[in-house]
């Protein structure tokens, strides 16, 4: 598993690489879509954005997809500003809030996602562009996970305690690495399978087998959304 996922690593590494040069070599102009331009929109006090949902064929089919990584220039768009700020808007819905959210739940099939960071004072939302998971830790533990895109659903899904990420720092364009654990570490787990066409649905495991046999879904507090 561990050889699988640096061969993975490595090659979605290349081709962020040649995906930057082939675009750097075309100008200024940034690599959004005609779609992805119509769907972000150009008015930034525009707000909450329709949530794919799995019970949608087409939605799916974003879903499941591979999200595509961000230039420099993509980065210092207004668009790229714009779909920000509508992310922000649409995982803090009063009516359907959340604790993280990725570009593909809003049809956006990019390396971005928005996590709210519970190990820092103040628990804000931070934004991670072209974000991978580098290095998770052997130990695992069992917890309740929900999504937005999934409908009143929730099951028990095995993460890691803690994770080493790398992303794109948005004013420098430079690499950078944050080491998380705890709750915040399953949250960038949840949000970076979204990248991958992972849903959490994917790794769950039955509650008889998951949990000891006292725990019960009627018992456990209804968890946040990601």
């Amino acid at each position: 598993m561990a050889f699988m996922f640096k061969v993975r690593y490595l090659f979605i590494t290349v081709l962020t690489a040649a995906t930057l040069v082939f675009t750097q070599g075309c100008g200024d102009k940034n690599s959004f879509s005609d779609y992805e331009t119509d769907l972000i929109g150009t008015d930034s006090t525009a707000g909450i954005m329709r949530v794919l949902k799995v019970n949608n064929k087409q939605d799916v089919t974003v879903l499941r997809g591979v999200s595509l990584p961000f230039t420099r220039e993509d980065l210092r768009s207004d668009l790229f500003r714009i779909l920000k700020k509508r992310m922000l808007a649409t995982v803090l819905d009063t009516a359907n809030p959340g604790v993280g959210i990725a570009a593909p739940q809003v049809g956006i099939s990019r390396r971005l996602v928005a996590v709210q960071r519970f190990d820092k004072p103040g628990e804000p939302f931070e934004f991670y562009a072209n974000i991978y998971v580098k290095e998770s830790s052997p130990g695992k533990k069992y917890g309740w996970e929900g999504c937005l895109s999934i409908p009143d659903k929730r099951d028990t899904v095995l993460r890691s305690e803690w994770i080493i990420i790398s992303y794109t720092d948005e004013a420098t364009f430079t690499e950078k690495s944050d080491t998380v654990s705890g709750f915040t570490a399953v949250i960038f787990q949840h949000e970076t399978d979204h990248l991958e066409g992972i849903l959490y649905t994917d790794r769950t495991e039955s509650v008889k087998t998951a949990l000891p046999k006292t725990d019960s879904l009627k018992t456990k507090p209804v968890p946040n959304k990601q």
